[in-house]
């Protein structure tokens, strides 16, 4: 019966959010808004927003609880707290949007967590869901500028393989952000392996793979990619 009680905080997030007419920044912007329960301790807010995520099939409500989680990101206690909360979102993703900016806090918690959510990633990576597979890469490196730990080399490459004949447009997309920032931290190792599958690589993915590499190796690895596929 929440949804007919005015006073609740969903009801207060409703209202607020419903009114709002704009882009992703402008909503951005507006997430700083103090609620009534924004004193309330980290894991009573969270409780909020984790049933507003749950129950409301709504972009933009997600999105807003999605930007309460990039506020708590600098401390680890807080990233172990939401972790076994949020891994449950995952679920209700049926959008890319949603489902990178997860790969954001997830690739946070990876760092504090390796084991849980590495494993979790492991599982999602044989989901018959496309954005499971698709969330089990992005979160692996996510964009490794923005992180100082990473995954070993191994680990990625056990995710990303299983997935390079993905027939899915969003999970070639996912593939080949990964690959590309798998090279971007592991050049010496990442080059012979993607030379190695050259041809098992999507274009999709291989598209995005070679991005951040310099000039002169973007056209050694087309023109080898070239010879082996008219081989």
């Amino acid at each position: 019966m929440e949804k007919l009680n005015q006073s609740s905080p969903l009801h207060e997030i409703r209202t607020h959010i419903n009114a709002l007419r704009g882009n992703v920044p402008l909503h951005r912007r507006e997430s700083k808004r103090l609620y009534s329960f924004s004193t309330l301790p980290f894991a009573e807010q969270l409780a909020i927003w984790d049933e507003l995520w749950r129950t409301e099939n709504n972009f933009w409500l997600r999105l807003h609880a999605y930007f309460f989680l990039e506020r708590h990101l600098k401390k680890e206690s807080e990233l172990r707290e939401m972790w076994p909360v949020i891994v449950r979102w995952q679920e209700q993703v049926d959008d890319w949007g949603l489902c990178d900016a997860l790969a954001k806090i997830y690739t946070k918690i990876l760092v504090v967590m390796p084991g849980k959510v590495y494993a979790q990633l492991r599982a999602w990576n044989r989901s018959e869901n496309l954005w499971k597979r698709r969330q089990s890469v992005v979160s692996l490196l996510y964009y490794s500028r923005t992180k100082k730990m990473f995954p070993a080399f191994d680990e990625v490459e056990q995710l990303i393989t299983p997935l390079l004949p993905d027939k899915e447009y969003y999970v070639q997309k996912g593939v080949g952000w990964a690959l590309r920032e798998l090279h971007s931290v592991y050049p010496e190792q990442a080059l012979p392996w993607l030379k190695a599958r050259i041809t098992q690589i999507s274009a999709i993915a291989f598209t995005i793979a070679i991005e951040k590499m310099d000039a002169a190796t973007i056209l050694e690895i087309k023109a080898l990619r070239k010879v082996k596929q008219n081989n």
